[in-house]
């Protein structure tokens, strides 16, 4: 039986795989090396752009063209590359301290620098900043958040250098930015950076802190209580100044008034004065008479009057004293008229006088 397998079995281990011929092979090998090509261009070929992104084309290492978000076709490596930069981003950079998960973490080298009139003050500041040429920002700087790191320290030591501590920590922190700003557009434009400055902003300025920061706190609140008085006084002077601008307004015409009323009286009593005086000419001797009655009138309101005839040759003899009696015992009217009585005397009767 063993003899009867061993042919078999030495039949079986000794049969070999079928052989390629060389230009299978050959064909195999060029497919392959093909379709990997093929693979690698189309890979290559096409690039995407996110939307806050800008994509510079590099052909055979110098730079052509860029595109913006979307999808793009270029010739494949190694004809032409791209770059893609946050272009259409807005970045921050914190100059005197770093923010890192959140919490914030002063760098005293950075924050620290000298006054105008030699104090130290430490100050913190954001740059908002965004790339505005792909081609300077890549080609002309070799570290750019560095380069404008930098740029911006310099900046605000220039500016904070020429001016005084009480100025920098009160009124001038607006002026400062602004004064810092330009400086640091003008070297983003002198260095071709390729950068936009969108703004720049302190968070503090302030001196050390310590005893001189406390010192500089009291004088900071002195000078505010000073500007709280002085808006008081000029609010209490706006509020008193148009009130006395109104009463001297009223007196001035409350005068104008009385002026005018008494120019219309007075020329009134001289209307009235000439129409009495024009009647006056035609007939003095009535106007005459009604004054003269009226002036007795005003100047003995309570007299008695008793009227004689003094026509005779006799002088009339009036008995007042008992004439006044009897009209106060009877109550008669206090006008009466008596009978002359008649008096023989030869020097009053030769004469013919008149008695009242």
């Amino acid at each position: 039986m063993d003899q009867n397998q061993g042919p078999n079995v030495a039949h079986v281990n000794t049969r070999r795989p079928p052989e390629l011929k060389p230009g299978t092979v050959k064909k195999l090998v060029i497919g392959i090396a093909a379709a990997v090509i093929v693979i690698f261009l189309g890979a290559t070929s096409f690039y995407t752009v996110q939307e806050q992104e800008r994509a510079a084309i590099m052909t055979f290492g110098k730079y052509t063209g860029e595109s913006s978000a979307g999808l793009h076709f270029k010739w494949p490596y190694p004809i032409q590359q791209v770059h893609t930069v946050p272009a259409e981003l807005t970045q921050r950079i914190h100059i005197g301290y770093r923010v890192e998960g959140g919490q914030e973490t002063p760098v005293e080298d950075e924050a620290m620098m000298i006054t105008g009139d030699e104090n130290i003050v430490s100050a913190d500041a954001v740059v908002q900043w965004k790339i505005s040429n792909i081609r300077d920002y890549m080609f002309n700087i070799d570290d750019p958040e560095q380069f404008l790191r930098n740029a911006a320290s310099s900046s605000i030591r220039s500016v904070i250098g020429s001016e005084k501590l009480d100025y920098a920590i009160t009124d001038g922190k607006t002026v400062i930015q602004d004064k810092v700003r330009e400086r640091l557009v003008e070297l983003q434009a002198k260095y071709n950076t390729g950068i936009q400055i969108i703004d720049i902003k302190f968070q503090d300025i302030e001196p050390p802190s310590g005893q001189v920061a406390e010192a500089f706190r009291e004088v900071t609140n002195a000078r505010e209580e000073k500007n709280t008085k002085i808006n008081n006084a000029a609010k209490y002077e706006n509020d008193r100044i148009p009130k006395a601008r109104g009463e001297a307004q009223a007196l001035i015409e409350n005068a104008e008034g009385q002026k005018k009323s008494r120019i219309l009286n007075a020329e009134g009593d001289v209307a009235k004065y000439n129409a009495i005086y024009g009647e006056y000419k035609n007939n003095p001797n009535v106007t005459q008479s009604r004054l003269v009655m009226e002036t007795l009138e005003k100047i003995l309101p309570n007299a008695q009057i008793f009227i004689t005839n003094s026509n005779g040759d006799t002088v009339n003899y009036l008995p007042l004293n008992e004439l006044l009696r009897s009209g106060s015992n009877s109550g008669s009217s206090p006008q009466a008229s008596a009978p002359p009585a008649q008096v023989p005397s030869a020097g009053e009767a030769a004469e013919g006088g008149k008695a009242q």
